[in-house]
C-alpha cells in the first residue's frame, strides 16, 4: 500500500525538477549592452544585407553579443536544445544553391528576415517567443551578431 503512495509521489517529484529548468530558463532577463565601436558604423538606415559577412571584428563581437543575449534561448553557441530554433540552420538553403545569382538573392532575403525577426522579435496568438530588440540594439550589434551565426553555421553535407 505504501508503495503505491510513494511512485506516484516521485514520478510528480522528478517531473517538477525536469520542468522546473524549463520555466526558470525563459524568465525576465535583461539585455546586455553591445559594444561595436571597433566596428565601421552602417549609418541611421536599416540595411537589406549584412554589411560584416565574414568580418573578423564582427563575428568576435557578435559571439560575445550572442552568448549574453541568445543564447538562453537558442543555444550556447547556436546549438539549440529545442525550445527555439537551431541559427545555425538560419541560411542552410542558400548553401545549396548552385545558382550564384540566386545564392546572392536567398542570402539578402535571409538577411532580411533574420533583421526583420531581431527587431520586431516573434509574437503568435499573443505570445511573445522572441522579444523585439530594437532599440536595445543597434544595427551593427545585430549584424554581428548574424555575422557569429554564419561563422558556426551548419553546412551541408553536398556543400562541404
Amino acid at each position: 500500500m505504501k508503495i503505491t503512495r510513494i511512485v506516484p509521489a516521485i514520478i510528480a517529484g522528478v517531473s517538477a525538477l525536469l520542468f522546473a529548468g524549463t520555466v526558470m530558463a525563459h524568465g525576465d532577463v535583461t539585455p546586455q549592452v553591445v559594444d561595436t565601436h571597433l566596428l565601421p558604423s552602417v549609418g541611421e538606415k536599416w540595411l537589406d544585407q549584412n554589411p560584416y559577412r565574414g568580418n573578423a571584428a564582427a563575428i568576435k563581437i557578435g559571439s560575445s553579443a550572442y552568448g549574453q543575449n541568445c543564447a538562453r534561448c537558442h543555444g550556447l553557441e547556436a546549438i539549440s536544445g529545442g525550445i527555439a530554433p537551431d541559427l545555425r540552420k538560419l541560411d542552410r538553403d542558400c548553401m545549396t544553391q548552385k545558382d550564384e545569382t540566386k545564392k546572392a538573392a536567398c542570402f539578402t532575403e535571409n538577411d532580411q528576415y533574420y533583421l526583420g525577426s531581431v527587431r520586431r522579435g516573434k509574437v503568435r496568438n499573443g505570445a511573445v517567443y522572441m522579444p523585439p530588440f530594437e532599440g536595445i540594439f543597434n544595427q551593427e550589434a545585430m549584424w554581428a551578431i548574424k555575422s557569429y551565426l554564419e561563422s558556426v553555421r551548419d553546412v551541408p553535407v553536398a556543400s562541404k
